[in-house]
C-alpha cells in the first residue's frame, strides 16, 4: 500500500524544477525521505552564520524571508514551489542570509544526501540548482559561478578572423535536421520501401529494430540494387540496407558532418540521442540539407549581399540571417559571439543599402559624410528586427553652400531610410532617422546640439544624449564619427555637471522586481500585465555602463558587456560587480533574443504567465545586480562629491 503522505509530496514536487527533470519513480522515492515541516509567522528557520542543515527547503504554502543582519532589509522571498537554504549542497560553508517565515508556512525538507546524486547524474538538476543558489546570492555572477550558469563567455576569439575564415564559423554553425524519421522493420520488402519514400518525398529510410537503428536505405540503394536488377522488388530490408548504420550526435557542426559524409562517402547522416546506435534516432541528415546550410553561413551571406542590385532583395538575406541567429541560440553558442557574428551581418546589410541609396543619386556626395546606428543598434545589441535609430554627419561647408549640402544629404537619407524599410527595419516612431532635419547635421551643428544637450541638460535632452552616445560608425568616414566623439568627451569635461543628469536619468529605469519576488508588469496601455524585460531590466545596465564609462573617457567600446568588462580593468576594486553586470546583461539579451524569436517581434514585452519556474529563476538572477550598480553610480556621482 502507498503511503498517502509521501505520494501528495510527490504529486507536489513533480510541479516544479528540479523536481520536474526527473522520471516519477525517483520522484516517488526521494519523496519518502522528505520531512514535512510547519512554522509560524515570524519563525527563523537558520540564522546568517549559522552551521549548515543537513536538507535545503522547498515551500509548499506561505511565504520565506531572505535577509541579511547588517541592513535588515528583505533581499528576496520565497514563495510556492521556490527552493532555499541550497549553500550546504555547492558551496560547503555557512549560511550568509537568514530566512524567515513571512507567515504561516508548511515547507518539505529535502535530505541532502538523498538529493545529491540526483543532481550529479541529471544535468538539468545540477544546472536549476546552480541557478537558485545563484539567484540567492548577493552577486549571482560572481567567478565562483559564471562558468557555470550561461556559458556566455567568448575567450579570445576575433570576429573579423571569424567571419572570413570559411572552416572557423562552419565549424561553429549547427547543422539543421530533419526530425520527421521515417521507419521500417527488417522484413519490409523494397516495394513497400519504394512507395513509403515516394509517398513521403524522402531520400531515406532508417531501418530499425527495439526501437534502435540498425541500417539505412536510400534512394542511391534502391537504384543500384533494385533497378539494375541485382535484387528483386520483394528483397527485404535486411538485404539491401547499409548496415550496421553510422551514427553521430545530433549537436554536429557543419564541417564535423562535410567531414563525416566525405569520410564514410555517404549522403545520409543517422543522427541518434548520445551519439551511437544504441540511442533512439532523432533525426536524418541528407547531403541536400547540408548543401542548404552552407549556403546559409555568415561568408556567403555577405557574399550574397555584395551582389544584390536592389534593396528589397537583402530581405530574403536578412531572413536567413534570422534563421542563423536561431540556429546559434539553438546550438547554445556564447551570446557575445552570436551578438558579433549577428551585428556584422545587419551591419553588412545597412551598408548594402547606403551603397545601393548612393548609386541612386545624381552626382556623388558633396563632400564627405557619416552615417552612424544609435542606440542598440549602435551599441551592436539589436539581434532582431526592431526600428531604425540612425544620424549623419556631413563634412563642414562655407555658408552658401549649406542650403544645398543639406538638401543632398536629405535626400541622400530618405532613399536610404526607405530602403531600410523595405529590408525590415521599422520607421522610428520619434523619427529619430537621418531624413529628419534634426538627425542629419554638418560636424559643427552636431558639436552645437551636443553642446546644448551637455551644457543645458533637461530631462529630454538627456534621453537624446542616452540614444546619441551610444553611436558606431556604419558608412562612411570615420574621422568625422571620431572628431565628434572627441569634442563631446572633451565638452563633458568642461561641465562635470552633465554626470549628475546622467545619473539621475540613468536611475529612473524602474526596478526589475517588486516585493515578494514579483515581476513589475505593465500597469496598462497596450503591454498591460507584460514584462518590459527592455525598460526594466536592459535598460538600467546600459544606462549606468554608459555613465561609467564616460566618467573615464573611454572612446570606442559601445556595447554593454564590453563597457563593464573595461570598466573592470580600470576599477579592480568593482571587478566582480562589473564582471557580474557583464554576464547579467548577456543572458538577459539571450533571453530577450529567444522571446522575439518565439513569438516573431521584438522580443521586449514577455507575457510571464508563458514562462517556466526555471526561465524566472534565471532571470531573476540577471536582476541581483542592477540594484547593487545603482548605488554605486548614485554614490559616486552625487552632487555635493564630483571626483571628476
Amino acid at each position: 500500500m502507498k503511503n498517502t503522505i509521501s505520494q501528495r509530496v510527490a504529486d507536489f514536487l513533480k510541479n516544479f524544477p528540479p523536481f520536474s527533470f526527473l522520471d516519477q519513480h525517483d520522484i516517488e522515492v526521494l519523496s519518502e525521505q522528505v520531512s514535512i515541516i510547519y512554522k509560524d509567522k515570524g519563525v527563523v528557520i537558520f540564522t546568517e552564520n549559522e552551521e549548515t542543515h543537513d536538507s535545503f527547503y522547498v515551500v509548499h504554502k506561505g511565504a520565506i524571508e531572505l535577509r541579511k543582519k547588517e541592513h535588515n532589509d528583505i533581499l528576496d522571498m520565497c514563495d510556492e514551489g521556490d527552493i532555499f537554504g541550497l549553500r550546504p549542497l555547492i558551496a560547503h560553508e555557512n549560511y550568509k542570509m537568514e530566512a524567515t517565515t513571512h507567515e504561516e508556512t508548511i515547507l518539505y525538507a529535502i535530505p541532502i544526501a538523498i538529493f545529491k546524486p540526483y543532481a550529479i547524474k541529471n544535468p538539468d538538476v545540477g544546472s536549476f540548482i546552480i541557478d537558485s543558489f545563484a539567484s540567492n546570492t548577493q552577486n549571482p555572477f560572481s567567478k565562483s559561478h559564471s562558468d557555470k550558469l550561461y556559458g556566455d563567455v567568448f575567450n579570445g576569439e576575433n570576429i573579423g578572423e571569424v567571419i572570413d575564415t570559411d572552416n572557423k564559423i562552419l565549424d561553429l554553425q549547427p547543422i539543421k535536421y530533419s526530425k520527421k524519421i521515417i521507419t521500417c522493420s527488417r522484413a519490409a520488402t523494397a516495394k513497400e520501401i519504394a512507395v513509403t519514400m515516394t509517398k513521403k518525398n524522402i531520400g531515406a529510410m532508417l531501418v530499425v529494430e527495439d526501437m534502435l537503428p540498425i541500417g539505412i536505405i536510400t534512394d542511391k540503394d534502391l537504384r543500384n540494387k533494385i533497378v539494375t536488377g541485382e535484387y528483386s522488388i520483394n528483397t527485404t530490408a535486411d538485404v539491401i540496407m547499409n548496415s550496421p548504420v553510422i551514427t553521430y550526435s545530433k549537436k554536429m557542426t557543419i564541417t564535423q558532418a562535410q567531414m563525416a559524409m566525405m569520410k564514410s562517402n555517404i549522403s545520409h547522416l543517422c543522427l541518434t540521442k548520445d551519439g551511437t546506435a544504441n540511442t533512439k534516432a532523432v533525426g536524418i541528415l541528407s547531403k541536400h540539407d547540408l548543401m542548404v546550410a552552407l549556403g546559409n553561413n555568415p561568408a556567403v551571406l555577405i557574399k550574397a549581399l555584395k551582389r544584390v542590385k536592389k534593396a528589397k532583395a537583402i530581405k530574403p538575406i536578412r531572413a536567413k540571417i534570422m534563421q542563423l541567429l536561431q540556429g546559434y541560440l539553438d546550438q547554445n553558442i556564447p551570446i557575445t559571439l552570436t551578438s558579433k557574428i549577428i551585428t556584422e551581418l545587419n551591419d553588412a546589410c545597412i551598408k548594402r543599402v547606403i551603397e545601393l541609396s548612393l548609386a541612386k543619386m545624381r552626382t556623388p556626395p558633396p563632400v564627405r559624410f557619416s552615417w552612424l546606428a544609435l542606440g542598440s543598434q549602435g551599441r551592436s545589441e539589436q539581434l532582431l528586427h526592431t526600428d531604425q535609430d540612425n544620424a549623419l554627419i556631413y563634412e563642414d561647408v562655407p555658408e552658401e553652400l549649406q542650403e544645398k549640402t543639406s538638401k543632398y544629404f536629405l535626400e541622400l537619407a530618405a532613399i536610404v531610410n526607405k530602403g531600410l524599410f523595405e529590408i525590415g527595419y521599422e520607421y522610428c516612431p520619434a523619427e529619430m532617422m537621418a531624413s529628419n532635419p534634426k538627425w542629419c547635421l554638418s560636424l559643427n551643428q552636431w558639436k552645437e546640439l551636443v553642446h546644448d544637450w551637455i551644457s543645458k541638460p533637461g530631462k529630454d535632452e538627456v534621453l537624446l544624449s542616452f540614444i546619441f552616445f551610444d553611436y558606431s560608425l556604419s558608412y562612411g568616414d570615420r574621422e568625422l564619427a571620431n572628431e565628434l566623439a572627441d569634442y563631446i568627451f572633451g565638452d563633458i569635461d568642461a561641465n562635470p555637471i552633465f554626470y549628475v543628469h546622467l545619473v539621475s536619468g540613468a536611475l529612473q529605469s524602474p526596478s526589475p522586481t517588486g516585493f515578494f519576488r514579483q515581476f513589475l508588469v505593465e500597469q496598462d496601455g497596450a503591454h498591460k500585465d507584460f514584462f518590459d524585460i527592455k525598460r526594466r531590466a536592459l535598460m538600467p545596465l546600459a544606462d549606468a555602463a554608459r555613465v561609467l564609462i564616460l566618467s573615464h573617457s573611454v572612446k570606442g567600446i559601445s556595447n554593454t558587456p564590453e563597457r563593464f568588462e573595461k570598466l573592470a580593468e580600470l576599477e579592480p576594486q568593482n571587478k566582480e560587480l562589473y564582471l557580474s553586470c557583464a554576464y547579467s546583461y548577456k543572458a538577459l539579451l539571450k533571453f530577450r533574443t529567444k522571446q522575439g524569436l518565439l513569438h516573431h517581434d521584438s522580443g521586449q514585452f514577455i507575457e510571464l504567465e508563458a514562462l517556466s519556474k526555471l526561465e524566472k529563476v534565471k532571470l531573476k538572477g540577471a536582476f541581483k545586480t542592477i540594484k547593487e550598480l545603482q548605488e554605486v553610480i548614485s554614490m559616486r556621482f552625487n552632487p555635493g562629491k564630483i571626483t571628476i
